[in-house]
């Protein structure tokens, strides 16, 4: 025998031997126990992450943050990823239409926060006195939110998620990305079965009993719209300023005209206009506004206290038609805040007017119901 037949030789021997040796450490090993069709979890799992990839982008990152309330300053998003369902609920506390949605989250979190749902309310301030802590803490106590409050003073977080509206919200799912977007108020059933979903698909990736409810919270809420805008008193936002000088900062003398015009706003006597506000200069000055509206809502504050009078076209505004902050005719304004001066079950269009008897009140805006 050569000594090419004898490499042979030993080189099929080796392999015979390695082969054996593999089958043998193979028939130690434990059978599978898992399931057919089982064993492409992991693969669907990458899928559906590669799907969403596809259409939807990922959480934003808290941004700069001046405070939180009901919260260390540890909070971030991307320690909850993984672990909640979360909803990111940009508002501002003075904003009526904020206002309306706060009972909805409220519900939402008592109801789903043990079962995996964090709400974060991201508090972007329209104007400057929103930006005070005890304001918005205040706030926060006043509409019995229990969930997380940040306050982002420097429109931070609001500029990472490409916002302009308040309120907002985003509904981030188990993997981290954005799968739902609501603008405004409504929506409120469709927000609630999302978040159900959300939560039955966080409860089966976490290997948990899926006990998620599906009833819909029930809140009432107002079916009349109003017709009257918005309305600023400030320079950066007066267009509706009617017998006045818009856009403009400074002193001004106001005379009441003979005719007032429907959603258009009208001063009296000596005011100061600043970028935000309206300040009176001088007792028993008039706002004048004629609407197109059930309820009729004004934010404003006054550092030392100030008395207005509400009529509601020429006379006392009746206890029927009259807000929560109307207390025989009379408003007192005092803290930084939105004020109910007409609250109502009917749409009509009226004139009202708000007399400052006593004090110096900053205006800030109209806003209808």
């Amino acid at each position: 025998m050569n000594i090419i037949t004898k490499k042979i030789i030993a080189t099929i021997a080796a392999i015979i031997i390695i082969t054996a040796a593999i089958w043998y450490l193979e028939s130690l090993k434990p059978k599978s126990t898992i399931p057919s069709g089982a064993a492409d979890v992991s693969l669907q799992r990458t899928e559906t992450t590669a799907q969403k990839e596809k259409n939807y982008p990922l959480a934003k990152e808290i941004i700069s943050p001046a405070g939180f309330i009901n919260s260390d300053d540890n909070l971030k998003i991307q320690n909850l990823i993984g672990k909640k369902v979360i909803l990111v609920d940009f508002w501002t506390y003075s904003c009526i239409n904020c206002q309306r949605t706060l009972p909805y989250l409220t519900s939402w979190y008592d109801k789903y926060k043990d079962q995996g749902l964090e709400i974060i309310g991201v508090h972007t301030p329209e104007f400057e006195f929103e930006k005070q802590y005890d304001n918005v803490a205040r706030a926060v106590e006043q509409y019995n939110i229990k969930y997380p409050v940040v306050l982002d003073n420097d429109y931070g977080t609001w500029q990472a998620y490409g916002n302009r509206y308040w309120p907002r919200k985003y509904l981030i799912d188990i993997d981290g990305f954005i799968v739902y977007d609501h603008i405004g108020e409504g929506g409120y059933e469709e927000t609630e079965k999302k978040i159900q979903s959300l939560l039955s698909e966080r409860a089966s990736r976490l290997g948990e009993d899926n006990v998620i409810t599906k009833d819909i919270t029930a809140i009432k809420a107002d079916s009349l719209r109003a017709k009257s805008p918005e309305i600023y008193f400030g320079a950066n936002r007066n267009s509706y300023l009617d017998n006045g000088q818009t856009r403009q900062t400074g002193e001004q003398v106001f005379i009441e005209p003979a005719k007032i015009k429907t959603n258009f706003l009208y001063l009296t006597g000596k005011w100061n206009i600043q970028d935000e506000y309206a300040k009176n200069l001088a007792k028993n000055v008039k706002v004048i506004f004629r609407y197109q509206a059930s309820d009729v809502f004004f934010v404003a504050e006054a550092k030392k206290g100030a008395r207005l009078k509400v009529l509601l076209d020429g006379e006392q505004v009746p206890s029927s038609m009259a807000g929560s902050d109307v207390n025989n005719g009379i408003i007192d304004v005092n803290d930084s805040r939105l004020y109910k001066a007409i609250e109502t079950n009917e749409y009509g269009e009226h004139t009202l007017e708000l007399i400052i008897e006593d004090g110096a009140v900053d205006m800030y805006t109209f806003t209808f119901g």
